[in-house]
């Protein structure tokens, strides 16, 4: 049973200071329906979060980020018309973070980094609360901890869906009836109570699992861009917004790379039809785009998405040669160290496949744990310095023509390794890194100019 209940996920640059936070504000106030709001760290907050968990620094250098953290929640206070409401929780929070910061098991244990993480969120939506309140909205901070469960994967922790739902419907749902919920993005709690989060972009997904657990019919994600592009802006300014997208699509850009979108947003989205909506909260005004089951047009190119940081594995053994089993082993193992393989190609004797490596990150240290266990079946090949593109789209495997258009586009490029046909909604094609911002520039005025 949906109701008219609206989510509203701000990101970072929304809430970044006071300003910022009036335009979200005025959105909110606008819309009887919304009810829940998520939001993030003020921008710049969670960067220096991360120094201080991952860095091995002096106590000079803890302090002074934690001064740098401290002026830009101040900033915001002090432009409070009512500051004594906040200014005594926000400065016990400050020194939980402080506490956390040069606790000197910080770079090492994995618990005390989720718990330092969440304060980047926890003290953005108690401001923002503050800030909602100005302007005549009933806001509430509420603690996600309450009702946002996890298993105890720190840094990266899977939600309990059944479990959040159970706890929202007991704990959230009452406090709707006369307020506006704040809360934090990409912060949960496993049974113990101790603290996770869902990883970077865990905002998005916040948001759509609340939509999810209220009954949301909408759920909207406030950003700095006007919706979802034809390609990154950032790479051509010939990009042009997209007023619709199909749950698939999105689900396909979000996974090779459009940062508008976290990939697992969709899930709840599908789960339970929830439309999802993206803006910019500095001009609302300039509408967005909406995530809908089924659009109204269905073109063959949607979108191009480029994804970088790529490594391409080539595991090899003479003894595959009609071997059974094989495979399995080697997605056993990637299975194991929970690791995702976004495109494979097969030949008789070797499976080549692409890895996410994103430097200092997690996914990085469990790549090189995972091909130090496959060496012990097989030889392994890695190569560095790749980017997938992929064409996003409808009915691309079976529309004639629409494939050499895009191949025919591309003909001065060495494509590493091209995956088509899994499904009907994407070609991707893994490129050298200095050559992939050119490959989207030429692929883009072949399809879109």
């Amino acid at each position: 049973m949906t109701t008219s209940l609206n989510v509203a996920k701000f990101g970072g640059t929304s809430v970044a200071n006071y300003e910022t936070m009036q335009n979200c504000a005025r959105i909110i106030a606008g819309n009887k329906q919304t009810k829940v709001v998520v939001v993030s760290a003020s921008a710049g907050v969670t960067n220096h979060l991360v120094t201080l968990a991952n860095t091995a620094l002096t106590s000079k250098q803890i302090h002074d980020i934690v001064d740098n953290i401290r002026a830009i929640e101040h900033a915001i206070v002090a432009k409070l018309t009512h500051p004594e409401e906040v200014s005594e929780k926000l400065e016990t929070k400050l020194e939980e973070l402080t506490r956390l910061a040069t606790n000197e098991e910080i770079n090492f244990r994995d618990d005390l980094k989720d718990a330092l993480l969440s304060m980047g969120e926890r003290m953005s939506s108690l401001l923002f609360s503050a800030v909602l309140r100005e302007f005549g909205v009933a806001a509430v901070n509420f603690d996600v901890r309450k009702v946002l469960r996890t298993d105890s994967t720190f840094t990266d922790a899977s939600p309990e869906v059944a479990t959040i739902r159970q706890l929202s419907q007991a704990l959230l749902v009452p406090e709707l009836s006369n307020s506006v919920v704040v809360t934090q993005g990409f912060v949960g709690a496993d049974e113990q109570g101790r603290t996770t989060t869902l990883g970077r972009g865990g905002s998005d997904f916040t948001a759509a699992l609340l939509a999810e657990a209220i009954d949301a019919e909408t759920c909207e994600i406030w950003t700095d861009v006007i919706g979802v592009y034809t390609t990154d802006p950032r790479i051509t300014d010939k990009a042009k917004p997209l007023a619709e997208l199909s749950f698939e699509e999105a689900a396909e850009m979000a996974t090779f790379g459009a940062k508008v979108l976290h990939p697992a947003t969709m899930e709840p989205a599908l789960r339970k039809n929830i439309k999802v909506f993206v803006g910019s909260s500095k001009e609302p005004e300039k509408g967005g785009t909406w995530i809908v089951r089924d659009c109204e047009v269905e073109p063959s190119y949607r979108a191009i998405t480029r994804r970088k940081d790529q490594v391409m594995v080539t595991v090899k053994t003479p003894k595959m040669m009609y071997a059974q089993g094989f495979l399995q082993r080697v997605f056993t193992i990637i299975a194991k160290h929970k690791l995702s393989v976004d495109l494979v190609t097969t030949s008789e004797i070797s499976v080549s496949f692409t890895l996410d490596n994103p430097p200092n990150t997690v996914s990085e240290k469990m790549n090189k744990e995972t091909l130090a266990e496959l060496t012990t079946i097989c030889d392994v090949t890695v190569e560095q310095g790749f980017d997938v593109v992929t064409v996003v789209g409808n009915n691309m495997h079976s529309a004639a023509g629409v494939s050499s258009k895009i191949f025919a586009a591309i003909s001065d490029f060495n494509l590493r390794m091209i995956c088509f046909g899994a499904n009907p909604h994407n070609l991707s094609f893994v490129v050298n890194n200095q050559d992939s911002e050119s490959v989207v520039k030429v692929l883009h005025k072949a399809l879109f100019e």
